[in-house]
């Protein structure tokens, strides 16, 4: 297998302080731009809503990996699907991408809501969501994942 070397470009600062499955909208944290980059970089993000942020789950070992195919969070009411039909991380190499609002720029911090990374999170890229580089034409998923994500993005503030 091919292999690349991959340096984090800025990390997450406050927000979530823990991994959880649920409960993850309401929540603001920073991507704080790494120092070796210029503000520059940055120019003109403010103008979007959402940003495409691609991280790691540094806090996943590589032994989490499960190549096999298991239920959706152990629970059995959910079919069993292969490594590549989850988004956590037990995935090869323990990556994800969420599109947390962006609700300012200061400085090199962009001030963000919604994103499901925690404090600490190495930020391997950063870039604003295009509407037109989005799904195109209908989306067809089965059942499970919205019954497993309908707490998802609830409000922090209401977990039980």
């Amino acid at each position: 297998m091919t292999t690349y070397e991959v340096k984090s470009i800025a990390t997450v600062v406050g927000g979530h302080t823990r991994v959880q499955d649920d409960y993850q909208g309401g929540i603001e944290s920073i991507i704080r731009l790494n120092d070796a980059f210029p503000l520059e970089t940055l120019q003109g993000i403010e103008e979007f809503s959402h940003l495409t942020v691609t991280w790691r789950f540094h806090l996943a070992h590589p032994e989490d990996v499960q190549l096999h195919a298991r239920s959706p969070r152990g629970n059995p009411i959910w079919p069993a699907t292969g490594t590549f039909v989850h988004r956590n991380h037990r995935r090869p190499n323990q990556l994800a991408i969420s599109y947390p609002r962006l609700l300012r720029v200061d400085g090199c911090d962009l001030v963000v809501t919604d994103l499901d990374a925690v404090d600490g999170t190495p930020v391997l890229d950063v870039a604003p969501y295009f509407a037109q580089m989005g799904p195109r034409g209908p989306i067809r998923q089965p059942a499970w994942p919205a019954e497993m994500l309908a707490t998802y993005w609830l409000d922090a503030s209401e977990r039980p």
